[in-house]
């Protein structure tokens, strides 16, 4: 799964092909035509609401997809550091936690040699004793 570069559609497709839905129940669920089902299969991104009734439909958290691309990808906050959270109203995440998905993305980059473990804790964050004591518990 490239975290990265997030093709919605093509994602909701393939989850639509493993679980052998049938149209006429994505149509009735999602209250939608079968045109605007493939619509939504070409879309790069759709609106949460509907996002949220694929989700439903499908079991499956699409929007954890861009979770883990906020955990890669969002640069570090060293120096500058935005405007206290705590004042929000809305809920506070913990941006470092990192799912299976997250560790065997990371783990099979430094294993293929697309990144070296230095390249990780510069790229993405990770502090070094954490991505160690990934690579020990996954080296069996």
């Amino acid at each position: 799964m490239n975290f990265k570069e997030i093709h919605i559609g093509h994602l909701i497709k393939q989850m639509i092909v493993e679980q052998e839905i049938e149209m006429s129940r994505i149509c009735n669920f999602l209250s939608t035509t079968p045109e605007e089902v493939e619509k939504m299969y070409n879309s790069k991104s759709l609106d949460t609401e509907t996002l949220l009734r694929w989700s439903k439909l499908l079991f499956y958290d699409f929007f954890r997809i861009y979770s883990q691309h906020l955990i890669l990808y969002t640069p570090s906050t060293k120096g500058e550091q935005p405007k206290s959270p705590s004042d929000s109203k809305l809920p506070q995440f913990r941006k470092n936690i990192y799912t299976q998905e997250i560790i065997d993305f990371i783990l099979g980059e430094i294993k293929t040699g697309e990144m070296t473990t230095a390249e990780v804790i510069s790229d993405y964050g990770i502090p070094k004793t954490t991505l160690y004591k990934w690579i020990k518990k996954h080296q069996k």
